[in-house]
Formats: C-alpha cells, structure tokens, sequence
C-alpha cells in the first residue's frame, strides 16, 4: 500500500514470475478458506466412523493450511487493501468472507474431538466469535448502505448461505466446548450453542427464500450455477450437526430439557431438508457439465461443494447417535457419504496440485523468456 492508501500495482519493470504472483495475490478469492473447512469436516467425518489414520493426516494437513492461507489473506489486505475491503461490500465476493469464521470453528473443533486439545479449541471459538460479529455486521451493513446495488439475478448466489455455515459453525464448537466446562461457563455455553442454532436457521429460511426465487424466476445460465450451490445442502448439514449436539447436551442446561422435543423435531427437519437438496443439486450439476458442456476446472469454489458433502457424513452420524434408538436403519448413509466426501476433496486437491504446477510452469517459461 502507498503511502496514500491506494493499492501497489505491479510495475512495468517487474519480473513476469513476480508481477503473476501479485496478480495471483491481488485477486485471492476470499472464499479460499473453504479448503480448511471441507479438509476439516471430512477429517472429523473420518474420526467419527472410525477412520482415524487419514482424520490425523487430513487434521494435519488443515493446519498448514490455514496458516497459509491467513499470511496470505493479511499480506493482501496490506498490499491490496482497497481491493480487499471492496470484496466484502460485494454481493457475490462478499459472503465468501465467512469461511474465515467456518474454518476457525472446523479447525477448533478437529484439535478437541481429534487431538483433544482443549485449549486450542477455547483459542480458536475466541476467534471465530470475534470474526463472526466484525464480519456479520461490516458486510451485511454495507450491502444495506451501499448506493448501488445489483439485481437479485446478479446479486446472491450459494454463498450467502456461508453465513448461515459461519454462524451455525460457532453453535458446533460452543456446543462441543460446553460438555468440558464447569459451572456455569456450561450453562452459558449452551445457551450461545441454541442461540446460534436458532439464528442460522433464522438466516437460513430469508436467504434460500431469496435463492429459490432466484432460481424458478430468474434465467440461469449454465455459469451461473457455481459450485457455492452445493451450501444449499451444507448449510442444512451442519444445522443437524450443531441440533445433534445440543440434544446430547440436555442433562447439561434446563432449557435445553424443556425444549427437547422442537430441537429434535427442527434437527431431522434440517436434515431431510438438506437431502431433499443432494438429488436436486446432482441434476443441475449434471446440467451443466454434461448438457450444456460447461468446462470443469480447478476453481477454488469447488471446495465450497466438498464441505456439504463431508458435513453430511458428520451431521448424519451425529444425529443417529443422538437420536437414539430407531435410526440404526440410516447407519450406512454417513458410511457412503464420507467415501464420496474423500473422493470429491481428492478430486480438488488434486486440482490444486494441478492449478500450482501450471502457474509454476507457466512462471518458469516467461523467465527463460
């Protein structure tokens, strides 16, 4: 950043390899963090159906990753900074912000449940708190006062559901925090975890209330359908994810008891609601790709259609184990789902490995030039 605040450009002098790499900086998606929430989830999904060699390699992996990921998201917004602010006033960048708080929550959540790291997990719902009300209010604040505004057609996508991710993710890990605490940090803990619960469903109905309009109404090209979509689903998962774990926290808080019955009754709601999306989302994909030929390529976005997929497998897990007896019959449909989350987060790091290998290439090819 110059010393006026406005954004470095890189100089005709530059390096070629350089001048890529800043250019590769400047436009840094800021949804990039769903690699550490789709790497996450499937890494829990693995532990929970007892898998835990690749939960550890994955939890590993996740590490790196968001350390990575947060030098490259803070030497943006130095270096970038007008760019960088611009995103999160924009409707379709905008929500891509909120998988700052996601991975936070994920990521805290793998060191309890995998590493049994306690500490680390208060650290990282600290965080995660702290991003969700800067990010929640900032954002949603300026698509409110800003002048000039979209259409709907042009305005939302998938994404905007990531608030709804980001904000039921905080729910998770308060829930998950909560059966480790005394008195009366417990007690407050689940009510923050219901709190939590009860907005992201509240998020949740405006905003695929808007989505859904968008889509019947609306004329949907074959680009416009990217993978963000895929949240429609996730954002549901997770919901029976963070409503299995307050039912298992009943004997913890007396409000909880009282509302047993409506947290059952919402958390299967959540759940068949997000499968009725999994057919739906599959023909659509099918539309694109296959009918209208859209091009399949690596494209960072494509994890924010691996995270519903590993959620699935978690959040059903949970909810058989809540739920008690009688949901046996569904054991196999978690089993299934994470086999089909590792294929599909396979298929994306190795479109990233793919993606970075090439700007290497093309990075080395202009400097013997």
């Amino acid at each position: 950043m110059t010393a006026s605040g406005t954004d470095q450009r890189p100089d005709a002098r530059t390096a070629p390899g350089t001048a890529i790499a800043e250019a590769g900086l400047a436009g840094l998606s800021p949804a990039y963090f769903g690699m550490v929430m789709a790497t996450g989830i499937v890494s829990l999904a693995a532990q929970m159906l007892g898998w835990p060699g690749i939960a550890r390699a994955l939890f590993g992996l996740n590490i790196v990753a968001y350390v990575v990921l947060w030098c490259l998201t803070l030497l943006r917004m130095l270096r970038f900074t007008r760019r960088f602010f611009a995103d999160m006033a924009d409707h379709l960048r905008g929500p891509g912000f909120f998988t700052t708080v996601a991975a936070t929550s994920v990521l805290g959540t793998q060191f309890i449940v995998i590493a049994g790291n306690y500490r680390a997990g208060v650290v990282a719902w600290a965080l995660a708190c702290l991003l969700w009300i800067l990010l929640t209010y900032s954002i949603f604040t300026a698509f409110t006062i800003k002048p000039n505004k979209p259409s709907l057609d042009k305005g939302i996508n998938g994404a905007w559901l990531l608030a709804v991710v980001a904000t039921q993710s905080v729910a998770v890990l308060s829930a998950l925090l909560a059966t480790h605490s005394v008195q009366p940090y417990r007690l407050e803990l689940n009510f923050l975890a219901l709190s939590a619960w009860l907005w992201g469903g509240m998020l949740y109905i405006w905003m695929m209330s808007l989505i859904f309009y968008r889509y019947t109404f609306f004329a949907l090209a074959p680009g416009d359908l990217s993978p963000p979509y895929w949240i429609n689903m996730g954002a549901m998962a997770i919901s029976t994810l963070a409503g299995s774990l307050l039912i298992v926290n009943v004997a913890d808080a007396p409000f909880l008891q009282s509302l047993l019955p409506f947290i059952k009754g919402f958390t299967v709601f959540y759940w068949a609601t997000g499968t009725w999306w999994i057919p739906m989302l599959l023909i659509l994909g099918v539309w694109r790709h296959v009918w209208c030929r859209f091009p399949l390529r690596y494209d960072p976005l494509y994890w924010g259609a691996v995270f519903p997929l590993g959620m699935y497998a978690a959040g059903t897990h949970q909810m058989i184990r809540a739920m008690g007896s009688g949901f046996e019959f569904m054991a196999a449909v978690p089993e299934v789902s994470l086999v089909v989350a590792l294929l599909a987060w396979s298929a994306a790091f190795a479109g990233l490995l793919f993606s970075l290998l090439r700007r290497w290439r093309d990075r080395a090819h202009r400097h013997s030039h």
